[in-house]
């Protein structure tokens, strides 16, 4: 079951209450017995598999040519800074 947050408009009061999705919303406060109303929290969610960045799961082929590509890289940068 969904963990929802409320709002008492009169006094402030945070609260979360665990409701069934077919549950009513809670429309009053139980510390004041004034409105309140459901607030919008961000879920959290988290990527899973290949290809969503570049610092995400890789496979490791993936990893062992990205680490010969950036070596070349920096070899050739290198000699190339050394030949002035």
């Amino acid at each position: 079951m969904p963990l929802y947050a409320y709002e008492c408009e009169v006094c402030g009061v945070r609260f979360e209450r665990r409701q069934s999705f077919s549950d009513e919303p809670i429309r009053t406060c139980p510390e004041c017995g004034g409105p309140v109303h459901r607030l919008v929290q961000p879920v959290g969610i988290i990527f899973k598999g290949p290809g969503f960045y570049v610092t995400d799961n890789r496979s490791s082929s993936t990893k062992r040519r990205s680490k010969k590509s950036s070596e070349s890289k920096n070899s050739s940068s290198s000699s190339s800074d050394t030949s002035d």
